[in-house]
C-alpha cells in the first residue's frame, strides 16, 4: 500500500473530528476550546497551502504545555471531565503530525474512543442517535484510510461506512440482550459524576426552593401499580430539617434514642419510582413509606426519610409502598423535644410575642395551629416567586410587613410560630404533586414541583403534616404550581397556558418524555434483575442457558452476515428488459400450441405462428419487428421498451 495521503482525506478527517468533538465543547475550559480550534485551523491551512510540517520542538512544547494546563485546571487527570479534557487536547495535537495513512488510522482509533466518552455525560436517546451517525462517519474514514488509490467519492465512502455499521447492529443487539450484565452503572465515575445535577439540598433558606421553579428538569417519574392517590396527598418526602439559625434550616444533630415508629393506615399505594441523579443520598418517597420492601441499599432514618448508602449519581429505579394516613412517633423523648423547640436567641421578637399571646389566651396546641392558618388565610398574604429580600428578623418582616413569599417562607414562619408557642415542629422538603403523562400512564414530577411544608408533634397523634402554603394558595396543592401562578407575572413561560404554543409544547414534551422514560426503563435500566426477568420469559432460566443462547445467536448472526458478504462475489444477473418481453411472448404462444424450435429464429417462429393463427399474424409480426429493432439495431430507450411491453401484454391467444 502506498503511503501517499490525499488532501481530500485530510479535509474529511478534520470535518469528522469537529463533529465528534462538538458536544464536549460545553464542558471544556475556554482556553482548551480555543487551542483545539487554533490547531484545527492550522491543519486546514497547512493542507490547503501545503505548508511544511510543524517543527518537532514546537509540537513537544505544545504537548507539555497542554498537559500542564489540564492539570492546573482540574488538579488531576483521573476525573471524568479532566480525563476527557486531556484526551481531547491530545487528539487535536495529533493533527500537527498528520502526514501518512498510519497517522489517519491512529486518529480514527482516537475518534472511536472519544465517541465512547460522550456516554459518560449523557445516555439520552438523542445522544445515541448522534453518536451512531458519528460512528458511520468515522467508519467511512476507516474505509478511506484503507483505500490505496485516490480518495473515494464522498457518497461511496459514506455508503460503505454506513453499511458496515448497520451490519454490526444485529450483533450489538444480541450482545446487549444476552451478555451477562454487571450490577451498578456502566458509565458512572465516582469522582465527579452527576456534578451538574440540580435538586433539593440538605438545607433551606428563603429563595432557594423558589429558584427550582424556574427549571422544568425532571426530578422523578412515578408509575403506580393500582390506585393513584389524589393530588392533595402526593407529598414526596425528602430531607427533614430541624435546626434553625434565624435564616437557614439544616438537618442538625439528633440525640440518640427514641427512634420513630409509625402506625400505618389505609389505603396503601404501591408504586415504582425512577429517580434522576442528584448527587445526594436521599431517595424520594410518597409520604409515608413502609419499611417493608425497601431497596436493599437504603434505610429509613428516625425522621422517616429514605436514605441510600451512597450518593445517587445515576438514575435509580426502586419500588415502595406508602400510606398517606398514619401516626408517626406518638412518644417524643424530652431530648428530642428540646431539639424541635430550638430557636435562636434574640431574633424575631414579634413572632415570639404573637405565639405567647395565643398561649396566654388559653388555646391548646390544635387551636394554635388553626389560629396560625387562619392568619395566613385572613390577612393579605400572597404566594409569589419574587418576594422582597428579608433582613435579620426575617420571620417578623414576612409575617408583619411584607406578607409575600414562597413555600419556604410559609413553612419556615409557621414552624417558628409553633416552636415559639411550645409545640415541637420541623420543616420537611421534597416535592408536591405531579403531572400525569397519558402516553405512558405514569406521573412526572419536575424540579418546579419542589415544595416545603411543616410537621408538628401533637400528643396522641405524633408528627402531623401541616402545609401552610395550602392556606394561602389551595390551588398549589390541588392543581400544581402552574395553576397557583396562572395570570401573574411570576409564572415561568413553560407553565403559562395563555401562551399560544403551550398546548403544542405540552403534547410534544409528553411524547418525548414517554420515549425517554421507556428508554430509561428498558435500555439504561437493563441490569441483572431486568435481564433475568426478560430472559426468563424466553425460557432462559440460568447461566448455562444464557451462554448457550448467546453462542447460538452470535453464530447465527455472523453466519447471516457472512452469507450476505458472499453474495457480493456471486455472478450478477444481467437484466435485459427487451429479452424478458420476448420470453413472455414465447410463454403465451406456447400455451396456444406454438413452441420455438432450436435453431428457429424470431422471424421464422412468428411466420409459423402467423400461418397457423392468421388472427394473430399482425400482432406477432409487429412484436417481432419491434423486438429485432431494439435487440440488434437501435439502442433501447424507455419509450420503445414500454411500447414492446404493452404490445406483449395486449396479445390474446384465445
Amino acid at each position: 500500500m502506498i503511503d501517499f495521503l490525499p488532501r481530500t482525506v485530510l479535509l474529511r478527517l478534520l470535518a469528522v473530528l469537529a463533529i465528534v468533538l462538538a458536544p464536549h465543547a460545553q464542558r471544556l475550559p475556554l482556553w482548551e476550546i480555543l487551542l483545539v480550534i487554533a490547531i484545527g485551523l492550522w491543519r486546514l491551512l497547512a493542507t490547503l497551502r501545503q505548508w511544511r510540517a510543524m517543527p518537532r520542538w514546537v509540537r513537544f512544547a505544545l504537548t507539555i504545555g497542554a498537559f500542564l494546563a489540564v492539570y492546573a485546571q482540574f488538579g488531576n487527570f483521573a476525573g471524568q471531565t479532566a480525563g476527557v479534557a486531556l484526551l481531547v487536547v491530545m487528539a487535536s495535537l495529533k493533527l500537527t503530525e498528520l502526514n501518512t495513512r498510519r497517522d489517519v488510522m491512529v486518529m480514527v482509533q482516537l475518534m472511536y474512543f472519544i465517541l465512547i466518552t460522550h456516554f459518560l455525560f449523557s445516555q439520552e436517546i438523542w445522544t445515541v442517535a448522534y453518536l451512531l451517525a458519528c460512528a458511520m462517519l468515522i467508519t467511512s474514514l476507516l474505509v478511506e484510510a484503507n483505500h490505496p488509490d485516490a480518495a473515494l467519492p464522498l457518497r461511496a465512502s459514506l455508503r460503505l461506512g454506513g453499511r458496515l455499521v448497520l451490519h454490526a447492529l444485529p450483533l450489538m443487539v444480541v450482545l446487549f440482550l444476552l451478555f451477562p450484565r454487571i450490577p451498578g452503572p456502566l458509565w458512572g465515575l465516582p469522582t465527579d459524576a452527576g456534578a451538574s445535577q440540580t435538586g433539593l439540598a440538605d438545607d433551606m433558606a428563603p429563595g432557594e426552593i423558589q429558584s427550582l421553579i424556574e427549571s422544568d428538569a425532571v426530578a422523578l417519574r412515578v408509575r403506580f401499580n393500582g390506585p393513584v392517590p389524589p393530588p392533595e396527598e402526593m407529598y414526596w418526602r425528602g430531607p427533614v430539617l430541624a435546626h434553625f439559625d434565624g435564616r437557614r434550616w439544616k438537618a442538625g444533630v439528633r440525640p440518640a434514642g427514641g427512634g420513630a415508629t409509625a402506625e400505618l393506615g389505609t389505603p396503601a399505594y404501591s408504586y415504582e419510582i425512577t429517580l434522576e441523579p442528584q448527587r445526594r443520598p436521599w431517595l424520594l418517597a410518597l409520604d409515608l413509606p413502609s419499611r417493608i420492601g425497601l431497596p436493599p441499599d437504603a434505610t429509613l432514618s428516625t425522621d422517616y426519610q429514605l436514605v441510600a448508602n451512597a450518593d445517587v449519581k445515576e438514575r435509580r429505579l426502586y419500588q415502595l409502598t406508602s400510606h398517606p394516613h398514619y401516626r408517626l412517633q406518638t412518644e417524643l423523648p424530652e431530648a428530642q423535644r428540646k431539639v424541635f423547640l430550638q430557636l435562636p436567641l434574640g431574633l424575631n421578637p414579634r413572632t415570639r410575642a404573637l405565639a405567647q399571646q395565643w398561649r396566654t389566651q388559653g388555646l391548646d396546641d390544635a387551636a394554635i395551629i388553626q389560629a396560625a392558618l387562619a392568619m395566613f388565610r385572613g390577612k393579605d398574604f400572597y404566594y409569589t416567586l419574587h418576594p422582597p429580600v428579608l433582613g435579620r428578623d426575617g420571620i417578623d418582616e414576612f409575617l408583619f410587613v411584607t406578607h409575600r413569599g414562597f413555600c419556604e417562607h410559609y413553612s419556615s414562619s409557621f414552624t417558628v410560630l409553633m416552636r415559639a408557642a411550645g409545640i415541637p415542629a420541623r420543616v420537611v422538603t421534597g416535592y408536591q404533586g405531579g403531572a400525569r403523562n397519558t402516553f405512558g400512564d405514569y406521573y412526572l414530577v419536575r424540579q418546579s414541583d419542589a415544595h416545603a411544608w411543616s410537621e408538628v408533634w401533637l400528643a396522641g397523634q405524633g408528627w402531623t403534616r401541616v402545609d401552610p402554603t395550602a392556606a394561602v394558595s389551595p390551588q398549589r396543592i390541588e392543581k400544581g404550581i402552574g395553576a397557583a401562578l396562572e395570570g401573574t407575572d411570576d409564572i415561568p413561560a413553560y407553565l403559562d397556558p395563555s401562551r399560544r404554543s403551550y398546548q403544542l409544547r405540552a403534547l410534544l414534551e409528553a411524547r418525548w418524555d414517554w420515549a425517554n422514560a421507556e428508554w430509561n426503563r428498558w435500555v439504561l435500566g437493563y441490569g441483572p434483575d431486568l435481564q433475568t426477568e426478560v430472559l426468563g420469559r424466553l425460557g432462559l432460566m440460568d447461566w448455562s442457558d444464557m451462554i448457550l443462547a448467546l453462542t447460538v445467536a452470535i453464530s447465527l448472526v455472523l453466519g447471516l452476515l457472512g452469507l450476505g458478504l458472499m453474495r457480493q462475489f456471486l455472478p450478477q444477473r444481467q437484466e435485459d428488459a427487451v429479452l424478458e418481453q420476448w420470453l413472455k411472448l414465447r410463454k403465451r404462444l406456447a400455451r396456444a400450441g406454438f413452441e420455438q424450435q432450436a435453431g428457429e429464429g424470431p422471424r421464422d417462429f412468428t411466420g409459423r405462428v402467423a400461418e397457423g393463427r392468421p388472427d394473430l399474424a399482425a400482432a406477432v409480426q409487429a412484436i417481432c419487428a419491434l423486438y429485432l429493432r431494439l435487440r440488434y439495431l437501435d439502442a433501447p430507450d424507455a419509450a420503445a421498451q414500454r411500447e414492446l411491453a404493452q404490445a406483449v401484454a395486449a396479445l390474446r391467444t384465445r
